[in-house]
Parts: structure tokens; sequence; C-alpha cells
């Protein structure tokens, strides 16, 4: 992947990232561990199959951004229970990463995380990578009012509880679909992807989109992406 000029990068002030497949890459695979809950949950919820019940969640993830998402609307379920029982996994598969923190440390500005998931889920992350102390804030789905990215809506709520100029933000994200309100508010985009592009993933359907115009940079190496735009 093309490293950036460092003036590409030169008026940006705020830097926002998604956590999960973004801040450690998707070969860590700890997703994997919350995706298998989810599929739980909607079993024990639904007494269904296993293979309906991921089905089922796929769909919904897909059409309204989070299994979460779908499963209220549609099935009034506690958001609370379900956050709680699916982020209840094996953090020691995230390793530390000194050279991450310390190119995030060296960002001028603010850093935030931003995140479909919750807050205690991307402390615990953060904390396992090391980096945790370099974020002036998490905005979560519980402080986006439970609406999930890529609602353009949650990103005007991050925007106005952080007080962030989107003019001046960088906005670092694994899904396509994810970019497009940034792009739109006149945020640098930037999108990550696994080390093999390649690569057969679980969901074809969330890459689709990487090579739109509102993607302004792709990278497979986060820590000498921010290096080189600080450079």
């Amino acid at each position: 992947m093309t490293l950036p000029a460092a003036a590409d990068f030169a008026h940006v002030t705020e830097w926002v990232f998604d956590l999960d497949n973004t801040l450690y890459p998707r070969h860590t695979d700890l997703f994997s561990q919350i995706d298998k809950k989810m599929t739980q949950f909607v079993r024990e919820l639904l007494d269904l199959e296993h293979d309906a019940a991921r089905a089922l969640q796929k769909k919904y993830y897909r059409e309204h951004g989070t299994t979460l998402q779908g499963l209220m609307l549609h099935h009034g379920i506690d958001p609370n229970d379900f956050l709680e029982k699916v982020h209840d996994i094996d953090y020691s598969w995230v390793k530390p990463d000194p050279e991450l923190g310390n190119a995030i440390r060296a960002l001028p500005g603010r850093k935030f995380i931003f995140t479909n998931g919750d807050t205690p889920h991307a402390e615990r992350t953060a904390a396992a990578l090391g980096i945790l102390d370099h974020f002036d804030e998490i905005f979560d789905i519980v402080a986006a009012d439970l609406k999930p990215k890529p609602a353009p809506e949650t990103y005007d709520r991050f925007l106005a509880r952080h007080g962030v100029h989107s003019d001046r933000a960088a906005m670092f994200e694994d899904l396509p679909r994810n970019l497009v309100a940034p792009h739109q508010l006149g945020m640098r985009t930037v999108l990550i992807v696994p080390r093999n592009i390649d690569v057969v993933l679980d969901e074809v359907w969330e890459h689709e989109g990487k090579d739109g115009a509102h993607i302004h940079h792709i990278t497979d190496d986060l820590t000498a992406f921010l290096k080189a735009a600080t450079a």
C-alpha cells in the first residue's frame, strides 16, 4: 500500500479511529469471538439452529449496521444484556503493540476511539494493545444512542458531543461504508484492509466500495501509515 505524504495530514488535529479490525489487525481474529457470541445469542433468543441463527445475525448486521440494532428493532431485546454477553471474551488474543502506541502518542491534537461496540470492550481492547492512555475519549454505541455507524446522524452526534471540527479530522476504518459519512463531512478518510487483501473473508460484501471516491487512502499497516502521515 502507498504511504501518505505528510502534507495530506498537515491540517489534521482530530484523529478518529474505529476499534475492531482497525486498531488491531484483522488476523488477530479477536472479533471472531464476538461473532460467535452473537450467533449464540440469536440461537437462544429465537430457539434457532446454528445456521439459521447465523444467517439472521448476518442479515441484521448488513441491513442495520449491527446485529444489535436489528435485534432491537425486530425483537425488542435489552441492549445492555446483549453487549455484556457478546463482549465476554478472551482479550489475551490481543498483544501489546508499543510501536503503534508510540505512533498514536506522536499524533498532534486529540485522539478518539469511535466504535459500534461499547466502552468496556474498547477499554479492554486498547488496554491489551497498550494504547488506552493515548486516547482522549471513547465514543461508543451507547453514546450514539444505540444508532450504529454508518448512520449519518451518529457521526453528527459524535462531532457535537466532543466539539470535533470535521474539516480538521481524519477517520480510520476497516469498513468502506462507514467512511461515506465522514467523507461527506469533510474528513480525511483512511481504509484499513487486511494484510492480504485478496483473502476470502466471511463477509465479502463488507469490502464493497473500497475503491470509492469517498476513500482518500488505503493501508494494511496502520503504524507505518501514521508515522508517514506525521513525518
